[in-house]
């Protein structure tokens, strides 16, 4: 467009003005968070699904630890099909800054680990609180004990539907996957947060055969 950036990939851009900036076409990228989301909820759930318009190489680390957890992948240009296993492994997580595991995808994935086979350690190094979904998923069935910057996750049989509350973006998105799996019925309040996350994710959810409602 004209402008005049560096310091890309720094602790420090720097900019000059210009006088004019000029038209551009511009694809805006694949949301890597929604992705990793969908590809989590394909894992804990025994699924087998492809997600097109998907990058990735913005979501490497995610898509390791899935591989590690048991899940068989195949990338493609602009789409990632996921196969899970019938049980998913245990495996341990440290969030990092990008290009390291998002600290976005932390709940979520914790969550899917929730019904995995032994025992996972979550450790959160980029927010603090960012646990308060766990409190959540305790009422549902998950053993998940929490001290500081760690959470550590025994994997049990099933989860079970409860009332219970979103208590930010990512966190709500974990409690429907839990609700997903779990036995009888999962009512989620404070939505208000997860739709403003995610597009059409109840439509989307219903698409791959979710029995869910939005009020």
């Amino acid at each position: 467009m004209g402008a005049k950036i560096k310091g890309a990939g720094s602790n420090q851009i720097e900019i000059q003005g210009v006088q004019h900036l000029k038209d551009v076409s511009y694809n805006i990228i694949p949301d890597r968070i929604e992705t990793g989301t969908f590809l989590c909820i394909a894992a804990m759930t025994n699924g087998n699904l492809t997600l097109k318009n998907a990058d990735s190489t913005h979501i490497t680390p995610v898509i390791d630890k899935l591989e590690e957890a048991g899940c068989q992948l195949e990338i493609q240009k602009n789409q990632i099909k996921i196969e899970a296993p019938k049980k998913l492994k245990a495996v341990n997580i440290k969030t990092m800054p990008y290009p390291g595991f998002p600290t976005d995808m932390q709940s979520i994935f914790a969550t899917s680990m929730a019904t995995a086979k032994g025992t996972s350690i979550i450790v959160e190094n980029i927010f603090e609180n960012r646990y308060k979904y766990t409190q959540e998923l305790v009422r549902m069935g998950a053993k998940i004990n929490v001290e500081g910057k760690t959470a550590v996750i025994k994997g049990t049989r099933k989860l079970y539907g409860a009332n219970v509350k979103a208590t930010d973006l990512r966190g709500g998105a974990s409690l429907v996957m839990a609700g997903i799996v779990a036995k009888g019925t999962t009512k989620i309040e404070n939505i208000e947060y997860i739709l403003r996350g995610y597009e059409n994710f109840d439509q989307k959810l219903e698409k791959i055969g979710v029995n869910i409602v939005k009020r």
